[in-house]
């Protein structure tokens, strides 16, 4: 059974020195970097569907689209929520933001696909 609309996950972050941008060579600022940001948003994706796949079966990132809104200074704390919008067959769309005790930092949508996690990874290395 497909997982169901509606499911979601939130998920927190102390940013820390190895998040920023610097760190993760994404800018010169020592602040959130963008990959990081990206990187919680689909940790939420998975955690909110993670209970409701079958045995063999995960999810792959298949389309990201995030606007990043606003700078969060190391040893800030973000959230990272996702909210399963839409199932088509297997394609997973998810509505996610990302948010701190003062604003909105980001927000967007990711597509995953559900697969068969042997099968994938067998075809990822030319046995498929």
């Amino acid at each position: 059974m497909p997982p169901e609309v509606g499911l979601t996950a939130t998920l927190s972050l102390t940013v820390s020195d190895d998040d920023t941008a610097v760190a993760l060579g994404s800018g010169t600022v020592p602040v959130l970097g963008t990959p990081r940001v990206v990187a919680l948003c689909e940790e939420a994706t998975v955690a909110a569907i993670s209970s409701s796949l079958g045995d063999g079966q995960t999810t792959v990132g298949s389309k990201i689209s995030l606007e990043h809104l606003a700078p969060t200074p190391v040893g800030g704390v973000v959230e990272a929520s996702a909210v399963l919008e839409k199932v088509e067959g297997r394609r997973l769309t998810f509505t996610v933001k990302v948010s701190d005790e003062r604003s909105l930092l980001a927000a967007g949508r990711i597509v995953r696909i559900a697969v068969d996690e042997d099968t994938f990874v067998a075809r990822a290395q030319g046995d498929g």
